[in-house]
């Protein structure tokens, strides 16, 4: 699959990887200060942002993705940094295709299984009535049914666009998503030792990598730190990006 992407900067290559109902827009910031130092390509995954559509989705395919976009791009091997969903593609990458990976970063997500939980995201978003909304406020209102924050209301409403008719769709291939959800959750086999060098970056306030991960972490990642930035939830590039910046560039001078 050719994927969606931006690249900015020059030096040795930078791979990012968004999460769920992500895309490449939301990590452009932190590619920007990170593009000072490396040839950084912002990646659109399957089924998210500007990238195409299938009705296939998990992990071993999104590796692959990953590799052809490597092929197609010269690019030998790369620091290549992931968040949530991201980081688990980051992880089968390593996994698989060991000799592309430089480095690895994983932004709050540990190689565990985790049980499907974005189930009242689901439901918001497949509540907002595409043919009948006249503007983003309407589909605000609806999704709030469902989801009361307004800052994941937001993050979520970076998804709506325009067709070439004027109707408003979804960028994310909302569907399949709907349908294989379980696919986010699947974890990394205990069994599978993955020696690239790796950081794992945890948010202080942010319970998707607990302590009682580590174990597991080191077993399969022997070559592996975990970091925990204060203040943080789940979306650290966002809330401490000059922090999350300066863990990758002490990491990768190690």
């Amino acid at each position: 699959m050719k994927l969606h992407y931006k690249e900015i900067g020059s030096g040795s290559p930078l791979i990012l990887l968004h999460g769920l109902f992500g895309s490449s827009d939301n990590l452009y910031s932190v590619a920007k200060e990170l593009a000072k130092k490396y040839h950084v390509f912002v990646v659109d995954e399957r089924n998210h942002g500007n990238s195409p559509w299938s009705d296939v989705m998990n992990y071993d395919v999104m590796a692959d993705d990953i590799r052809e976009f490597m092929e197609d791009h010269a690019i030998p091997n790369a620091l290549i940094v992931g968040h949530s969903m991201g980081g688990k593609t980051a992880m089968k990458i390593a996994h698989k295709y060991p000799e592309l990976v430089r480095k690895l970063v994983v932004s709050d997500i540990s190689p565990r299984y985790y049980a499907p939980h974005h189930q009242s995201i689901l439901a918001g978003l497949n509540n907002v009535s595409l043919d009948t909304i006249h503007s983003r406020t309407e589909a605000d209102n609806q999704l709030a049914a469902h989801i009361k924050d307004l800052p994941t209301r937001q993050f979520l409403l970076k998804n709506l666009c325009r067709d070439e008719n004027g109707q408003f769709k979804w960028k994310i291939n909302l569907s399949v998503i709907t349908q294989q959800i379980e696919f986010v959750g699947a974890g990394i086999k205990d069994s599978e030792i993955i020696t690239t060098p790796a950081l794992f970056i945890r948010g202080g306030n942010s319970d998707y990598i607990k302590d009682t991960d580590e174990p597991i972490i080191k077993k399969i990642f022997p070559n592996s730190s975990i970091k925990t930035i204060e203040g943080a939830s789940h979306w650290i590039h966002a809330e401490k990006p000059a922090e999350f910046i300066t863990m990758i560039l002490d990491f990768d001078s190690e």
